[in-house]
């Protein structure tokens, strides 16, 4: 019996490459570069389904284009937001994701980010590195402080969820907003506000953990950020299209945000070098995932879904149009 053909776009760790190969007729992008949008419909040729990144954008145009030959494409991520979801659904081609595996790893470098941005970890990794550590004072590198503070998250999904958890474990007042309020069991003790603007009033330090949609893009505007505690610190590592960047430009001039910690941009790979003048930001190169447990983790819940596709099952992952 043939095997399903299926294209993995970009190098994905070898325990995830054995365990397709032992399923499928794999072909692998063994140069690990984004492929082109002519590129991407050339392949659709030639696979019964795609294992695809963030790299690889499926928009209207390139789902309309793709060879009927390819009837799944599983995400390996969580957001989608690089896919044109109604244009699948209108090809009848299914779009899985991989949600769950990789919460607790990237609530773990939103704690990184909100303490190094918090504790001016770039200013004190510098100093020390070039030999300008040459003395001391009680004025010295003072920053602000986490623990007992006032966090407010913004989307308690899965990942938001296990950044309160961390939260909690600094003794932090959680607050929240989402477009529901969760069951009480689910909310570790956080404070619900039915408006993102409630929630920034009291947000001394604000995390963005909701993915972005036509809803969410871009909401964080000067007049957003201008609701929030004088001296507060921003922390991203949802997506970058979330954030006015400019605007928060603004308010780190300003002084109305007091540090950043960012993981992801508008503009990625590359981010914003306007970012890197400022002592005040510490950045990652979108790194929320990067742990090679979760690396793995992430391939075999893409590979359970396409084995649940090729098996005549509903994956268990299934991404749907947005309402």
């Amino acid at each position: 019996m043939t095997r399903p053909a299926v294209w993995i776009a970009r190098r994905l760790p070898d325990a995830v490459l054995a365990r397709a190969a032992s399923s499928f007729d794999v072909i692998v992008n063994e140069e690990d570069r984004p492929y082109s949008h002519a590129e991407i419909i050339a392949m659709s040729a030639k696979v019964d389904g795609i294992v695809a990144c963030h790299s690889e954008h499926f928009s209207a145009d390139v789902v309309a284009a793709l060879d009927a030959r390819v009837r799944i494409v599983a995400n390996y991520s969580v957001g989608t937001d690089h896919c044109d979801i109604k244009a699948f659904s209108d090809r009848g081609i299914t779009v899985t994701n991989t949600p769950d595996v990789l919460s607790d790893a990237t609530a773990e470098i939103a704690l990184l980010l909100m303490l190094g941005a918090a504790r001016r970890a770039v200013e004190g990794d510098r100093m020390v590195r070039t030999g300008e550590w040459n003395f001391w004072s009680p004025s010295f590198m003072v920053g602000k402080q986490v623990t007992g503070q006032r966090i407010g998250i913004v989307g308690m999904g899965r990942v938001g969820k296990a950044m309160a958890r961390n939260a909690r474990g600094l003794c932090m007042d959680v607050h929240y907003h989402n477009r529901t309020r969760l069951p009480e069991s689910d909310e570790y003790g956080a404070t619900y506000h039915d408006s993102l603007d409630s929630l920034l009033q009291v947000s001394d330090f604000l995390s963005l953990h909701c993915p972005a949609t036509p809803e969410t893009r871009g909401i964080i505007t000067a007049e957003k950020l201008a609701l929030l505690p004088d001296g507060a610190v921003f922390v991203n590592v949802a997506r970058g299209a979330l954030v006015d960047e400019a605007a928060l430009l603004e308010a780190l001039d300003s002084g109305k945000i007091a540090a950043a910690g960012l993981d992801c941009f508008v503009n990625e790979p590359g981010g914003n070098p306007a970012f890197a003048t400022y002592d005040n930001v510490f950045m990652l190169p979108h790194i929320g995932s990067s742990t090679l447990d979760t690396r793995n983790a992430m391939g075999f819940r893409a590979l359970d879904n396409l084995d649940a596709f090729f098996a005549g099952k509903t994956p268990g992952d299934l991404v749907m149009p947005h309402r």
